[in-house]
């Protein structure tokens, strides 16, 4: 929540300062879309009693080896703290189990249940006929064009390029 004030107040600073539209801006694009994104996807995980955030983390459990618990979080780009609260519900739903590692006491691997291979099926297929449709509405050369000019930004953030 406190991550929707914060960029409130940077897309009111960009109109106010700079004299941009908010649909002019980089940003409020991508918040935009990903927040349209996301409703689609929470509306359809409600049907099978999941969140969407709960689906990310069954999609990055790998169905067989496991996933050690430190390797989920960096990949979905959230907080050790958040994952921990969706991990602990989610054993709590009986979607994953826990497994120390032997070699490494500090170390945990998370198991997909039964159950949780069966939520994971249906977030892959959910994920997986949204792109299909993507791709069935929107040309490869333009999609290619967004996959790069999507990285770049990327790139510019992680490689902490603007605010230096």
């Amino acid at each position: 929540m406190l991550a929707y004030y914060i960029f409130k107040i940077y897309v009111y600073w960009v109109i106010l300062l700079k004299r941009m539209k908010p649909e002019e801006t980089v940003d409020y694009n991508v918040k935009v879309c990903w927040h349209a994104i996301a409703r689609m996807y929470n509306l359809q995980a409600a049907k099978f009693d999941i969140t969407t955030s709960i689906g990310f983390v069954l999609l990055n459990i790998h169905p067989q080896e496991g996933t050690p618990a430190t390797k989920i979080a960096p990949k979905m780009g959230l907080e050790a703290r958040s994952l921990t609260r969706i991990l602990k519900s989610m054993e709590e739903d009986g979607l994953i189990y826990k497994v120390g590692d032997a070699v490494d006491k500090r170390s945990v691997r998370i198991f997909l249940t039964e159950k949780g291979l069966e939520k994971k099926e249906l977030a892959r297929q959910t994920v997986r006929i949204f792109n299909q449709k993507v791709r069935e509405q929107i040309p490869e050369a333009d999609l290619a064009i967004f996959f790069k000019v999507i990285g770049q930004i990327n790139n510019l953030v992680d490689g902490k390029e603007i605010y230096k």
